[in-house]
């Protein structure tokens, strides 16, 4: 059998408004793995979110799956629940992160294995709370929790974002040869490494699972999308996506992720 490789994102593209997947694009998704193709749940999210999503929406018996978290800082096999490839940021680019984000008075915040650590609870760490039920750490040195590392840096913008394109540019000005920064939704900005991003982890899984670059998927509906669609021998946007991602993908799903916009595309490749 010609073995597929789907990666969906998930906020935006495979989970609705809701945060749940709707019963017809999951029983499409299980047909998918059943059939021996590789289903590949690709976010900005933490490991530990994408891991908790994959079992409390039903996904945790679906064969051949992985997960990539921190926009490709992080890809894990869910058979052998290990993880195979890290990215990281390092320290010094992490803390000028948090030291730029704090000139300008902006929620910041990294990640642990186990923990957000941020230095307080504010309205945006509320609001990103509401998605993700990871646990908190508050501490203005946030070095001092890490035995490693982190993978990315977060900012969150919910009233001033005016801000976004000078937070944006003075992280480009002082880190752009070792940080990408993006927007992953209206409100976050992403700070993760160079060398990394979905891109990257579509053609890193690829190559380590021996399939064709030809036999990958990749839908998506945000920024952070980008290097995830262009690196796929098949790019979907989503119809709630950005104007920019539609227009660099292959196809655009006729409905939208609240409406099981994917399905008809998987069946097609099917």
């Amino acid at each position: 059998m010609n073995t597929k490789i789907f990666f969906a994102d998930l906020d935006g593209t495979l989970l609705n408004k809701q945060k749940q997947i709707t019963p017809l694009t999951y029983d499409t998704l299980k047909e998918w793995t059943d059939k021996g193709h590789k289903l590949v749940l690709c976010s900005g999210r933490a490991l530990d979110s994408v891991i908790h999503v994959r079992e409390t929406l039903g996904l945790g018996n679906f064969p051949n799956m992985y997960l990539i978290g921190y926009n490709g800082g992080e890809i894990y096999d869910c058979t052998t629940k290990t993880l195979l490839n890290r990215v990281a940021l390092s320290f010094d680019a992490a803390k000028k992160c948090f030291e730029i984000a704090k000139k300008h008075g902006i929620h910041i915040q990294t990640f642990s294995d186990t923990h957000i650590i941020t230095e307080k609870e504010d309205e945006e760490l509320i609001y990103y709370k509401k998605a993700v039920h990871t646990p908190v750490i508050y501490d203005s040195d946030f070095v001092v929790h890490l035995d490693k590392e982190p993978c990315k840096c977060l900012a969150i913008f919910l009233h001033n974002k005016e801000l976004m394109e000078t937070f944006t540019a003075d992280i480009k000005q002082e880190l752009g040869e070792e940080v990408n920064v993006m927007t992953s939704t209206p409100h976050f900005i992403e700070m993760f490494p160079i060398n990394s991003g979905k891109g990257f982890s579509v053609k890193w899984l690829c190559d380590y699972l021996n399939l064709p670059l030809q036999s990958s998927l990749a839908a998506g509906d945000e920024m952070n999308d980008f290097s995830m669609l262009e690196a796929a021998s098949v790019s979907i946007a989503m119809a709630n996506g950005r104007d920019f991602i539609k227009e660099i993908a292959d196809v655009v799903t006729e409905t939208d992720h609240n409406n099981d916009g994917l399905v008809p595309i998987l069946k097609q490749y099917m």
